[in-house]
């Protein structure tokens, strides 16, 4: 989460007349994050007070919001703890502010985990709750496809390849090629709302277990392998890039517990592991390298090392991930 457009106690206070919820008495701007403007909000209601999330969307426009405000709605309603809009005293929980679509969430209140001080246990937590995540799913009435998925990362690989190295161009057009590979025989992998970010600071903790999973907002209809790959990529991985067994191990036996895999998914597992590298060190290396992102707003776009998930990328071919 971060901040790149500006909002001000009388324009949030405009909106908020729609609700009765109450003042903004205290408006922070969440620093973190890469895609949308974020802000705690505490606001003031016949003399109580409470907090909440407020989130402008930077990326998306107005028309391409009601996704996930259903997906937010439908998760919640099925115990998946997930932000979701709130709706006002019309039943509208999606908005528009500083020319931004907007909404109001709850605020969770549990902590972040540092990535080197997540334990075999905080794995196995945040298996189980993504496997219900995609089980809640399942029969969501809404499709998506990612924005930043198989389509972008065929047309990205090949516009940026100039600017790499040959060996860098190279290593992303056979990744590229080897998924589309996968997907020519993947008529058995289980498919349905994926998270698509679930990194280790999209979620809040209370000692071992996971009390919410935030940022839904690259929720597509994918692979759920496809998911947990991302997950086990960036919750288990070691400072040089190479995975711990420990910790892999617990998330894939607790998402198991839940959502038993199939013998497709045990064949897909190594390249989908790779593909879930080469998506993250792609779309870190187009900012990197300079090339600005114009749905932006304002604000400079917070960079993220690529090296990382390219040495992630080499660790998954020279060390083939294994299901079980």
């Amino acid at each position: 989460m971060a901040v790149y457009t500006s909002v001000s106690k009388a324009e949030l206070n405009k909106l908020l007349a729609d609700y009765d919820l109450g003042i903004c008495v205290d408006l922070k701007g969440i620093d973190g994050g890469i895609e949308n403007t974020n802000y705690f909000v505490t606001l003031e209601h016949e003399g109580a007070r409470a907090e909440y999330v407020l989130t402008l969307f930077e990326e998306f426009s107005y028309d391409e919001m009601p996704f996930f405000v259903e997906l937010g709605k439908w998760l919640a309603e099925r115990d998946v703890p997930v932000p979701y809009a709130i709706e006002d005293r019309n039943g509208i929980g999606l908005k528009q502010l500083c020319g931004r679509p907007a909404f109001l969430q709850p605020r969770f209140k549990g902590g972040h985990v540092a990535q080197q001080e997540l334990t075999p246990e905080h794995c196995a937590s945040i298996g189980k709750a993504l496997a219900r995540l995609h089980l809640a799913g399942k029969d969501f009435y809404l499709t998506r496809q990612a924005h930043r998925g198989v389509f972008w990362w065929r047309r990205e690989s090949e516009s940026i390849a100039h600017h790499l190295s040959e060996e860098d161009a190279n290593l992303l057009r056979e990744e590229v090629r080897l998924f589309d590979e996968l997907r020519q025989s993947a008529e058995q992998l289980p498919m349905g709302i994926t998270h698509g970010d679930l990194f280790h600071d999209n979620a809040l903790f209370v000692g071992n277990d996971v009390e919410a999973i935030l940022d839904i907002y690259n929720a597509a209809t994918a692979y759920w392998l496809y998911d947990l790959a991302i997950v086990a990529n960036d919750w288990c991985v070691k400072p040089d890039g190479s995975i711990d067994s420990a910790r892999e191990r617990a998330l894939l036996d607790a998402y198991a517990s839940v959502r038993p895999f199939n013998d497709a998914e045990h064949q897909a597992w190594p390249q989908l592991c790779r593909t879930a590298a080469m998506r993250f060190w792609l779309s870190r290396l187009i900012p990197w390298l300079g090339i600005a992102q114009a749905s932006r707003q304002g604000g400079e776009m917070k960079l993220k090392d690529p090296d990382e998930l390219k040495r992630i990328l080499l660790a998954r071919i020279a060390h083939p991930a294994r299901l079980s």
